[in-house]
C-alpha cells in the first residue's frame, strides 16, 4: 500500500539541515489553489544529494515534478478519492520501525532526522496518504490499458535477444500452511473484553476513539480507530456486512471475528455508497504449545512428502489452512500491482521475508522443515515448503517469458496513456510560476501560460 516510503524518506533526512541555512521562503509555483514553496524544492534536493541520487538541474527538474504530483492530488479530491486510513498508519508505523531498527533507538532517529517522532509520523502519514491518492488516480487514467498476444510480439519483433528486458533469478514456491488453534478461552476473554467496551461506549462513560486508541492492535488506533471512507469491497465481507449495516452512530456493533480477529465497529459517517467508521480490533494470543503442535505436525506431512507417501501437491490442496493457494496445490501467486497480471514466479526480493529465507537454504524439488512465519494478516502460522522451480537470470524470451514481456508493453502503455492526461491538465489548470523560475526546458510544455 504504501507504495511511495523513498520519498518520504528524502523529504525527512535533512529537515535539521536545511533549517540551518536560514533561507527565506517564498511561494514559487501555483498549481491550481496550491502552492510548490522553495522550502518544498530545497528539501528535495538536498536529500537527493544526501542519498547519492541528485537531480540534474534540480531548480527545474524538482519543482516540475513536484506540480505533477500536485495535478494528480487535485484530481483526486474532484474523484473524492479515499484512502484505507488503517493501511496509511500501519505503513508508517512499518518505516518508523524500520528507522529505529535501522539506528538502534528512537533518540538515534530522531538525532538524524532532526525531528521528534511524533513529528516524523504526522509528516509521514500525510506524504503516504497523498502517494495513495496519487496512485488511485493513475490506476483510474490507466485501468483499461490492455495488451494481445499478437500485440506483445508485434512490439517486440525487431527487438535483438540481447536486448530484451534481463530477467533475474526467479523462483516458483509450493506452500502448505497450518493456523495455530485459538483456545475457548482465550476467545471468551477477547469477547468479554470487547463486550466491556460497547458497555462503556454505550452508557456514556467512554469515547469509543479514546478506548481504540489505548486498546485496538490495529494501526487505525493512533487515528481513534478511524478508518476514513471506504467502499465495502475495501474491507473483507465479515467486516463490510456488519459494517454496512450500521444506521445509528451512537450505538456498537456486535462483535465481528474476521481473519484479523475480533472487532466492534461504530458508524461515523455515511457518503453515497461510502462509510466511515472507527473500531477496536483486539488479536487472540498464540499459546506457544499450539504452535509447536502446529511444527510437528506439519514436519510430519513434510516426512510423508518425502517418503513418496503422498505429493506436496495433494498434501497442499487437502490440508493446508492457506485457502488463497491451496485450491492450486499450494502454488504463491505473485500479483503485478500495476497491471494486476498473476504469475507463480517470484524474485527473491518480492517473497515474504520469512519466506525468502527458508526458500535460499533449499534446491529444486527439496521439501522445507516447519517453520512460523508471521502473514500477511499479521498472524503467526505454521507453514512448510517445496522450492518447485529455480529460473536463473536471463534475458527474456517470448516462449519462457511471455507474462513479463506483456507487462512491459502494458506498463508503456500505461506511461503514455498517463503523460497524455498530465499533458491536457496542464492545459486546463491554472498555473503560475515566478518570472525566476520560468526559463527552463520542462518535461512537459505548458506550464508557462
Amino acid at each position: 500500500m504504501i507504495k511511495n516510503l523513498f520519498f518520504a524518506f528524502l523529504t525527512l533526512f535533512p529537515s535539521a539541515m536545511f533549517a540551518q541555512k536560514n533561507v527565506v521562503d517564498e511561494i514559487i509555483w501555483i498549481v491550481g489553489d496550491e502552492p510548490i514553496l522553495l522550502s518544498d524544492v530545497e528539501e528535495m534536493r538536498i536529500s537527493s544529494e544526501l542519498m547519492g541520487s541528485p537531480f540534474n538541474n534540480p531548480y527545474c527538474t524538482i519543482p516540475e515534478k513536484l506540480a505533477v504530483n500536485k495535478l494528480f492530488l487535485h484530481q483526486a479530491e474532484l474523484d473524492s478519492i479515499n484512502v484505507s486510513e488503517g493501511d496509511i498508519i500501519r505503513g508508517v508505523d512499518e518505516q518508523i520501525s524500520n528507522y529505529i531498527q535501522t539506528y538502534g533507538s528512537r533518540e538515534a532517529v530522531e538525532q538524524i532526522m532532526g525531528r521528534k517522532i511524533s513529528q516524523m509520523r504526522e509528516i509521514l502519514k500525510k506524504q503516504a496518504r497523498e502517494s495513495e491518492m496519487v496512485h488511485s488516480v493513475q490506476r483510474s487514467i490507466a485501468q483499461n490499458v490492455k495488451a494481445t498476444p499478437a500485440e506483445v510480439r508485434e512490439y517486440f519483433k525487431n527487438v535483438p535477444t540481447d536486448s530484451l528486458p534481463f530477467i533475474p533469478t526467479q523462483v516458483e514456491v509450493q506452500i502448505i500452511t497450518s493456523e495455530p488453534k485459538v483456545s475457548r478461552a482465550e476467545i471468551e476473554r477477547i469477547e468479554g473484553r470487547l463486550r466491556d467496551f460497547a458497555r462503556r461506549i454505550n452508557t456514556g462513560e467512554s469515547e469509543f476513539s479514546t478506548l481504540a486508541k489505548f486498546y485496538s492492535e490495529d494501526g487505525s488506533a493512533r487515528n481513534g480507530g478511524e478508518l476514513g471512507y471506504s467502499g465495502r469491497n475495501q474491507w473483507v465481507p465479515e467486516f463490510a456486512n456488519v459494517a454496512f449495516s450500521l444506521n445509528d452512530p451512537k450505538k456498537v456493533s456486535k462483535i465481528v471475528r474476521t481473519e484479523y480477529g475480533f472487532h466492534i465497529i461504530q458508524l461515523i459517517d455515511k457518503r453515497g455508497d461510502k462509510i466511515n467508521v472507527r473500531h477496536i480490533l483486539l488479536k487472540p494470543r498464540i499459546e506457544e504449545n499450539e504452535i509447536t503442535k502446529g511444527i510437528a505436525r506439519l514436519d510430519s506431512i513434510a516426512n510423508d512428502i518425502r517418503a513418496d507417501k503422498f505429493t506436496f501437491d495433494a498434501a497442499a490442496q487437502a490440508l493446508s489452512d492457506d485457502k488463497d493457494t491451496r485450491n492450486n496445490h499450494g502454488l504463491m501467486a505473485n500479483v503485478n500491482p500495476q497491471t494486476m497480471s498473476v504469475s507463480s514466479r517470484f524474485q527473491m526480493k518480492d517473497l515474504p521475508q520469512d519466506i525468502a529465507k527458508v526458500v535460499d537454504t533449499l534446491k529444486v524439488g527439496e521439501v522445507s522443515r516447519a517453520f512460523r512465519m508471521t502473514n500477511e494478516k499479521g498472524q503467526v502460522v505454521c507453514a512448510v515448503i517445496k522450492l518447485k522451480n529455480r529460473i536463473d537470470g536471463h534475458h527474456a524470451s517470448m516462449t519462457e517469458d511471455f507474462q513479463t514481456l506483456r507487462d512491459v508493453v502494458i506498463g508503456k502503455r500505461r506511461e503514455e496513456k498517463i503523460e497524455k492526461w498530465i499533458r491536457e491538465k496542464i492545459q486546463t489548470t491554472y498555473i503560475r510560476i515566478s518570472p525566476e523560475w520560468r526559463n527552463c526546458s520542462f518535461q512537459y510544455p505548458g506550464w508557462v501560460k
